[in-house]
């Protein structure tokens, strides 16, 4: 069997890069870097908010519906049955300082990816969390609900 014609056309490939938001861009292009992930391929993004898993004004703890989230998103992992490399991104609100917020996301970040390695098997070096804090929000943080989308974590699957 020809095996180059499994490999999909970098025309093809590069469009499909293009149409990828720009966190997970930056999250192909470092496990790209680490040479971590072997076809270097997008497979899916979730985003967890404060309106589905409640993430609380300065908190990082999980709540019950946010391990239920992660727990959908880990058997759609396993479902897919495929060594999968997962970066998981934490967001915050507007409010605070940029070093509060950066803490925070991490914080998020780590929850969550530990909740994924001690609950589901996810090995740790196939995982990796980074935060944005407030850089990157995806709703108006003048208002309560904005800030609420803004508080979330992106997992980023990558294959």
């Amino acid at each position: 069997m020809d095996v180059t014609n499994l490999k999909k056309s970098d025309a093809v490939q590069n469009d499909e890069i293009a149409k990828l938001s720009d966190t997970t861009k930056e999250a192909l292009a470092r496990a790209n870097e680490a040479n971590k992930i072997a076809n270097h391929s997008f497979l899916f993004e979730v985003t967890l908010t404060d309106e589905a898993v409640h993430f609380g004004f300065n908190k990082s703890d999980l709540s019950a519906d946010a391990k239920a989230a992660l727990d959908a998103f880990a058997k759609r992992v396993k479902d897919e049955n495929k060594n999968v490399y997962i970066e998981v991104q934490g967001h915050t609100d507007g409010i605070g300082s940029e070093k509060v917020n950066l803490t925070l996301g991490q914080t998020r970040a780590e929850t969550v990816m530990r909740y994924l390695n001690m609950q589901h098997g996810f090995p740790l070096h196939r995982m990796n969390a980074v935060s944005y804090g407030k850089f990157k929000p995806i709703a108006d943080n003048k208002t309560a609900d904005g800030r609420a989308k803004n508080r979330r974590v992106t997992l980023v699957v990558l294959f």
